[in-house]
């Protein structure tokens, strides 16, 4: 009953060794093997580009989400903004053990690298960050993911609203605390006499029409051998807690939070973007999956109403959800904020807090202090970035990356394949554009909200080593200025010598 998931990134060592295989030459001389991993990585992306998914954005849907909010108090702002999981990392000793002490660092520039990495980061990034475009006072961090060396730190410790990129710490917490093969369920409960059944969510908002339709005809075959044809339906979304509605308030980027859910509560069939969007997502998905029955030969009569199992009740139909990793990249790849939300209150149920927006920051940075990251100064508000309470600094966000490329770190490893492509897919289809150095080699998380502009994510650089990066800029004021300043900045790190 498990439907099929989308894979929004592919993995590009496989299509590097699958060219290998077929006679092709790459000159690869004078590199270690973390250096061959990092390089063949960066190729491979560039073979894969024809199939990477070409989703979103999402930043320029949240863009008329918060416009409307801002109009709606009158004040200035507006905002913009599978099955199978990836394999395990190259193996190789861990070497971020101390990450938060290499990283929680204000200092504005970055300790000298013996190679002189750190000086030519300077040189090069220091200039570009002076760009009116990124606002009065952007803060970035480099790190070079194979040693966990700084190699670049403006503001490094500063806490700035992150918009979407707070997806990176809330998809990180999410794997630390569940592992990237769990599935979110779905279930159908009966009572013992199996004349009540009770549509039970667990918090899975991409189950869709088909996977509905699917635990409708599971549970028809289940009331049939039974000898019942008619029932009571209810549904139960007892798994969350708190306010369902964001804070934000209703907008086409986020549906109210709920544990019962299809299609992200979506009304015009699309599967990623802006869209209207259902205000009882439970409620619609119990109307439907009843009309499911009736069409197995099942009667509900009446409305479905909200309520739990009684008490001795059996489960009799389950639908999972593709595991977490694909969840985790379709979050990341697309910006999704639905998928992002869930993921926050996944991983406090995990950890035994409430399932709502106050659980969520606690779980999330649980994990993180966990990981031994730094979170000085850090605010999980919400897990899709879309509230402007959250904060973070340019540090943990370079920090969270580096961990993920951790070989220590496996089941972190969708943060790292999830991240859109430069130029191909996701947020970032549309940018890098023509003759850009950066197209295909850069993979970044993006986030904007009015005023604040952000890119964290990798790129391989002409010494072959594998660089996590954040860039943070607020009081930006031209969108497009501060997205091309950062979108710059980053091409630099591939090609700085």
């Amino acid at each position: 009953m498990d439907e099929p998931g989308k894979r929004p990134s592919v993995n590009p060592l496989d299509k590097l060794i699958g060219f290998a295989r077929r006679g092709g030459t790459i000159r690869l001389k004078g590199l270690n093997d973390r250096q061959f991993t990092a390089v063949s990585a960066g190729l491979g992306l560039v073979l894969a580009a024809g199939v990477v998914l070409a989703a979103g954005p999402w930043d320029s849907g949240q863009r008329k989400a918060e416009t409307d909010w801002a109009a709606a108090r009158s004040r200035t702002g507006g905002a913009h903004h599978e099955p199978a999981g990836p394999d395990a990392a190259p193996s190789a000793p861990a070497v971020l053990a101390a990450l938060s002490a290499a990283v929680d660092n204000a200092a504005p520039d970055a300790r000298s690298a013996p190679d002189g990495a750190a000086a030519a980061l300077r040189a090069a990034l220091g200039p570009l960050l002076k760009d009116p475009a990124l606002g009065p006072r952007p803060a970035a961090v480099v790190i070079d993911t194979g040693t966990g060396e700084r190699l670049y730190g403006q503001g490094a410790g500063a806490p700035m609203t992150p918009a979407s990129t707070v997806k990176i710490a809330t998809a990180v917490a999410a794997l630390s605390a569940l592992g990237p093969d769990h599935r979110i369920p779905t279930t159908v409960r009966a009572s013992a006499d199996l004349r009540r059944i009770v549509l039970v969510g667990g918090g899975d908002p991409t189950l869709d029409k088909a996977a509905l339709r699917g635990l409708a005809t599971g549970t028809a075959r289940a009331l049939k051998e039974g000898g019942v044809d008619k029932v009571r339906l209810g549904y139960d979304t007892s798994r969350y807690s708190g306010p369902a509605r964001h804070p934000i308030g209703p907008n086409e980027n986020i549906a109210p939070v709920s544990a019962l859910m299809t299609d992200e509560g979506r009304l015009d069939g699309t599967d990623s973007g802006p869209a209207p969007r259902s205000d009882d997502p439970a409620g619609d998905t119990a109307r439907t999956f009843a009309k499911f029955l009736d069409d197995a030969g099942i009667a509900t009569g009446q409305d479905p109403k909200p309520g739990r199992p009684a008490a001795g009740s059996r489960k009799i139909a389950e639908h999972r959800s593709v595991p977490l990793s694909a969840l985790v990249e379709r979050a990341l790849t697309n910006s999704d904020n639905d998928i992002a939300e869930a993921l926050a209150r996944q991983t406090a149920v995990a950890a035994g807090e409430p399932a709502d927006f106050d659980g969520g920051r606690r779980a999330v940075t649980a994990r993180l202090r966990a990981l031994r990251l730094p979170l000085t100064g850090a605010n999980f508000a919400d897990g899709s970035g879309l509230n402007r309470k959250d904060k973070v600094t340019a540090g943990l966000l370079a920090g969270l990356l580096a961990r993920a490329a951790d070989p220590g770190h496996p089941e972190l490893r969708p943060v790292i394949t999830g991240l859109p492509v430069a130029g191909f897919s996701g947020t970032l289809s549309d940018r890098y554009r023509g003759k850009s150095a950066g197209t295909g080699l850069i993979r970044a998380k993006t986030g904007t909200l009015t005023g604040v502009n952000t890119l964290a994510g990798t790129v391989v650089d002409r010494k072959g080593r594998l660089l996590a990066f954040a860039f943070l800029a607020s009081g930006t004021t031209d969108p497009s200025e501060a997205q091309s300043a950062l979108d710059t900045a980053a091409t630099t790190l591939g090609t700085v010598r």
